[in-house]
């Protein structure tokens, strides 16, 4: 458990925040997420807890947060978060809801021995799901769900009534920009240099940021952007989530075999693998069986045109984000530690450009990265593509890429933890 504590400043900012949402069904959002009827927890507790789980396509992830209130007149203080996944995620068990339900089980037996008995019944638990369950058809993604809330209800937790259920993807986005800049102190203080955030999911993609330029808002469509207030400010956030570009479903289109049938012993070949290799990969509950072109040209140059067809043209290009800086996590940490860009414990402040060069060596020695990764020349491949011709950042861009700002994930997580806690009353 981390040891440092924070101020919980982001619950005063939960307690005035109001979203002015886009499009239908967001001005619901946050009452559907956190019902109004439950019973409120003693304010005189000294410590509480909160349990969030992060369903995500490539794994599911449980974030237990530990709160410390010292006195009525202060605010409490964040003392800390137990983290922990398993892989796959719940939408490999879209045929076997029940196997998925124990994945989640086994996270929750972690918060059982974290969380003293005491608190069992005063600590919400709450999952809710990304874009691996929204890429699943309605029937099984409600299957694992209620297979999860099951579980949820014979725990000793307090369980809200919409305890499980599946995220819009754009706020995805906006509670990792709430987190990010909140962790790093952005949000308070009248000179607010907030940074934007870019996370990269196994099935899915977001940008946000907060314009600076009204030319932005103006050439942005209405449904990117959503206004809230916080600190007695009004936020205007541009805000996107791009279902079917993440790492994993970027490999199947790469492939051409996203959202198609996988037929047996059909073989989907790419410039981005070497020539001799024949796989199998399993995703989504799904086998597909990969090679290289065995008799056509690989390499960095041809890959880049295959990966370019993914994402020419397919997502909106904001100017003003050329000259940003911009936190990103998920994917593009880790394939830059998988090839020594940053360290893993520490990060790092990378350029755009950087990925583009270390696509190159990988894809060109293809050879020599195989046996760590065969898909290592299409991830980095479509991560420098992604960002150069599907956002259009510059060469230049710098990108702070971090799992963790003051020993806290750097996840939406935090921030739908934060507002949980204060629509059940827990916070003060």
């Amino acid at each position: 458990m981390a040891s440092s504590r924070l101020p919980i400043l982001l619950a005063l900012a939960f307690s005035s925040l109001s979203f002015v949402l886009s499009h239908s069904n967001r001005e619901m959002w946050f009452q559907d997420f956190f019902p109004p009827n439950v019973c409120p927890i003693n304010a005189k507790a000294n410590t509480f807890y909160g349990i969030m789980f992060d369903a995500g396509s490539t794994g599911t992830r449980i974030h237990i947060y530990t709160f410390v209130q010292k006195s009525p007149e202060n605010l409490p203080e964040l003392e800390g978060e137990i983290f922990e996944s398993v892989k796959p995620g719940l939408s490999a068990y879209a045929d076997q809801p029940e196997k998925g339900a124990e994945t989640v089980k086994r996270l929750l037996d972690m918060a059982i021995d974290a969380v003293p008995p005491h608190l069992w019944k005063k600590t919400p638990v709450v999952l809710k799901a990304t874009a691996g369950l929204r890429l699943l058809s309605e029937e099984k993604a409600q299957a694992l769900l209620l297979e999860v809330k099951e579980v949820f209800e014979e725990s000793p937790f307090l369980v809200p009534e919409d305890s499980v259920s599946i995220m819009d993807g754009s706020y995805e986005g906006i509670l990792a920009w709430i987190t990010v800049n909140f962790l790093t102190g952005q949000l308070s203080g009248q000179n607010q240099h907030t940074v934007g955030t870019l996370d990269l999911g196994g099935a899915s993609t977001q940008i946000t940021f907060l314009p600076r330029f009204e030319e932005t808002l103006k050439e942005t469509p209405g449904d990117f952007l959503t206004s809230f207030e916080m600190f007695n400010s009004t936020y205007k956030l541009y805000t996107h989530s791009y279902l079917g570009f993440g790492l994993k479903a970027a490999r199947l289109a790469t492939l051409g075999a996203l959202n198609m049938e996988a037929v047996d012993g059909q073989m989907f070949r790419s410039s981005c693998l070497p020539k001799q290799l024949e796989a199998e990969w399993h995703f989504g509950g799904v086998k597909y069986r990969y090679g290289g072109n065995k008799e056509g040209e690989t390499g960095f140059k041809p890959c880049y045109l295959e990966v370019l067809k993914v994402v020419k043209g397919k997502l909106h290009q904001p100017d003003e984000i050329r000259g940003s800086s911009f936190y990103a996590f998920s994917y593009y940490y880790d394939r830059a530690v998988d090839t020594n860009l940053i360290d893993y414990e520490q990060g790092g402040v990378l350029e755009v450009r950087d990925f583009e060069r270390k696509a190159k060596e990988v894809c060109d020695n293809m050879e020599r990265y195989n046996s760590a990764s065969p898909f290592l020349c299409m991830d980095l491949t479509y991560i420098t593509a992604l960002l150069k011709e599907g956002f259009g950042f510059r060469d230049n861009t710098l990108l702070q890429l971090t799992k963790k700002v003051n020993n806290i994930e750097t996840s939406w997580t935090l921030g739908a933890t934060f507002h949980l806690l204060q629509s059940l009353g827990i916070t003060y």
